[in-house]
């Protein structure tokens, strides 16, 4: 199996650059939504270290944004990563048989998650478009974006690490192609 790693900025689009693969794709943000609302043990752990904000199950965004600073930030992944590396090993398991899969991951490097065998494609937008796209998510807080942005490597770095470059700024056509030029690398 052959595993694609999406990397880039938030709001640069990874997720639709993803699906424009037609392979099996892990969501890491989908599936920490999911063990929000469905991960009971997770749930008690951070009730246990943020009684004053997480207080039901299901866990409601609104209350994981409440808590997020940069010191609370590491208490939180500490928590959610390992059920999320979790759902990774089985999703992994699920398709070991198929030839591609893509990992769409915003942590990929930082989390060392990735393989050196792994095709690492980097989706580029522009600032302007992902300030865009991210204010069109609802809720855009330019104070939460920058902590996380401050959690991963600069653009700089993860091009240099990649083996191909998507740019998604100019509409699904366009990335239709360059994808279509990846797979043909790839012989698929």
């Amino acid at each position: 199996m052959i595993r694609i790693g999406l990397i880039g900025d938030i709001g640069s689009g990874k997720t639709f650059v993803g699906k424009c693969f037609g392979y099996p794709i892990f969501n890491a943000d989908a599936e920490v939504r999911k063990i929000y609302k469905k991960n009971k043990n997770c749930f008690k752990k951070l009730n246990k270290k943020f009684p004053n904000y997480i207080k039901k199950f299901p866990i409601l965004k609104s209350e994981i944004k409440k808590i997020i600073n940069k010191k609370n930030l590491p208490l939180l992944s500490k928590i959610v990563h390992p059920y999320v590396r979790l759902n990774l090993k089985k999703f992994l398991k699920k398709n070991k048989k198929k030839k591609y899969v893509v990992l769409d991951i915003p942590l990929l490097i930082e989390n060392r998650i990735q393989r050196k065998s792994d095709i690492l494609v980097y989706v580029k937008a522009t600032n302007k478009i992902i300030v865009k796209r991210l204010k069109k998510r609802g809720n855009y807080n330019k104070k939460l974006v920058t902590l996380l942005k401050s959690q991963q490597l600069s653009m700089r770095k993860k091009i240099k690490l990649s083996n191909f470059v998507i740019e998604n700024m100019s509409g699904k056509n366009r990335v239709l192609e360059q994808v279509k030029k990846i797979k043909k690398f790839l012989n698929d």
